[in-house]
This record gives C-alpha cells, sequence and structure tokens, in this order.
C-alpha cells in the first residue's frame, strides 16, 4: 500500500461528538505524514473559515476541500472556487421561500448568509459551523460569490425535500444529505470527489493512492472514488456500502486509528 494523500471528512468522521480530536496524536501523527511526504486534506460540507480553527498550526501547510467541493485552498491560496449564476440563485430562492419548513443558510465565499427573522436556536447552532455569519433581511439582497445552499429540516420531511428539489431543480442545484436534517444543495458535480481530485492532478495523485473517510451521504463519490476508502461505525449503511473498508466510530477516533496503521512500515522494505 502507499498513501499520498488522506482525505478527511470532519463532523462525524475526524471530530468526535463534541467537535474534539486528539490534538497530541495527531500532531504526532501530522509530522509523519509532512516527513515523507503524505498529504494531508480537510474535505467537510462545512465553512473554510470554521475549518482552519480546528488546525491553527497547520492550516497554512495542508489543503482545505470546504462546503462540500465549492471552495478549494492549498496551503492558504485559493485553487478553486465555484460560483451559483445570478439567474439560478433567483430560482432556487424563489423555490425554497415556498417550503415553510426550512431554515436556510446561504454560503458565499467571503461570508455566510442567514434571514434576520430566522429561528434564534437555528442561528445559534449554526453559529459552530459558519465562522462568518451575518444577517440580512432578504435572501436576493447577497452579493458576492455564492457557492452552496446549507438548509435544516425535520428528518421526517427529508426523503420527501430531496426529490423534490432533484425533480424541481434538476439540472440546477444538487441536494445531498449529511444526516440529522442537513442538507447541503451544490453545484452539480462540484462535490468532494471532485475537489480531491484538482487536488490530486496539482500533485500528480492517483484514485489507488489516496485514503478518504467519511460519514454521510455527502461523503459518498469520495469514498467511491479513493482507493482506499473508510466509512465510520457511526455511518448509516449506504455509506458503509460505498466504502471499501470500515474503521470504528468517530467517538473511538476511528480515522487516528487508521492513520496509525497507514504509517506503519510495509513488511519487506526498509
Amino acid at each position: 500500500m502507499s498513501i499520498r494523500m488522506i482525505a478527511v471528512d470532519m463532523d462525524g468522521t475526524f471530530l468526535d461528538d463534541r467537535m474534539r480530536y486528539d490534538r497530541q496524536w495527531f500532531s504526532r501523527q501530522y509530522a509523519l505524514l509532512k516527513a515523507r511526504g503524505i498529504k494531508f486534506v480537510v474535505a467537510s460540507g462545512n465553512q473554510y473559515f470554521q475549518l482552519i480553527s480546528f488546525f491553527p498550526e497547520i492550516a497554512g501547510e495542508i489543503a482545505f476541500v470546504a462546503e462540500n467541493g465549492a471552495y478549494i485552498v492549498n496551503g492558504g491560496r485559493e485553487v478553486f472556487c465555484g460560483e451559483i449564476s445570478r439567474e439560478h440563485y433567483a430560482r432556487i430562492i424563489h423555490t425554497l421561500a415556498e417550503i415553510p419548513y426550512l431554515e436556510t443558510i446561504v454560503c458565499a465565499k467571503e461570508c455566510a448568509y442567514r434571514l434576520n427573522n430566522a429561528e434564534p436556536g437555528f442561528y445559534q447552532q449554526m453559529g459552530k459551523y459558519y465562522h462568518r455569519l451575518a444577517g440580512v433581511d432578504d435572501f436576493l439582497s447577497v452579493s458576492g460569490t455564492i457557492f452552496k445552499f446549507a438548509l435544516s429540516l425535520p428528518d421526517e420531511k427529508l426523503a420527501g425535500f430531496m426529490r423534490f428539489i432533484d425533480t424541481e431543480l434538476a439540472g440546477v442545484i444538487t441536494p445531498v444529505s449529511s444526516g440529522h436534517g442537513s442538507v447541503d444543495l451544490i453545484i452539480p458535480g462540484v462535490h468532494k470527489a471532485n475537489g480531491l481530485r484538482i487536488l490530486q492532478r496539482l500533485w500528480d495523485i492517483q484514485d489507488h493512492e489516496v485514503a478518504a473517510f467519511g460519514d454521510g451521504g455527502n461523503d459518498i463519490e469520495m469514498l467511491q472514488q479513493a482507493g482506499f476508502s473508510y466509512a465510520m461505525a457511526n455511518a448509516p449503511d449506504r455509506i458503509k456500502t460505498a466504502a471499501r473498508y470500515q474503521t470504528s466510530s468517530n467517538n473511538d477516533a476511528g480515522v487516528l486509528r487508521v492513520i496509525d496503521k497507514l504509517l506503519q512500515p510495509v513488511p519487506g522494505r526498509s
């Protein structure tokens, strides 16, 4: 096994349920990864500004496939930024406005936006994932580079909503779920796997040299693409089916346990 890139989802994967990871353990691993030239990539649906807060010492060295692949930064430099056209944006906003059970975040390059009349509890919860979050009276007033929508809805509405969006906005936006009533609307084809491909081309890394870890619906393409893909024990069955291997849960440091194994010397090699 020759691994040259390790890509990790964050919530439910690299982070435990308290949004923490063993920093000392990973710090030791990262030193070895860096020494061996193995790239470490954070691949998450979350905002870039939130993700870098978990890696303050090395954020300028590693790569981030943020916003489910819409925004890619390597070594502190932007590599890729998707954009939803204003025509598609307006159509999406008008469609979502007709659905009463949704809470919506508009995700843009420099900031995320919520409505000023949003439920306070939703605003507080989203602040954990969007460190740059501003209020607006009308989503149509939002300008700048917009590349994703983050939605919250009741679990019982999830399947029907996904089908509705697939039909109503086919070719305009793609719904992906990370579970627990959370849905992202992403630019078609601009997902985590596409983000990894962009970095792989940059570094001349093949799929069979990539190890990826995930637990949610927004990880499926990434897990199917990577030569060594691992679903967490806490992942739903359909995610485990998409991955080639499984590891222990996010609360049992499943990612770090596998990285330890990946870093072990290959028998017969010095």
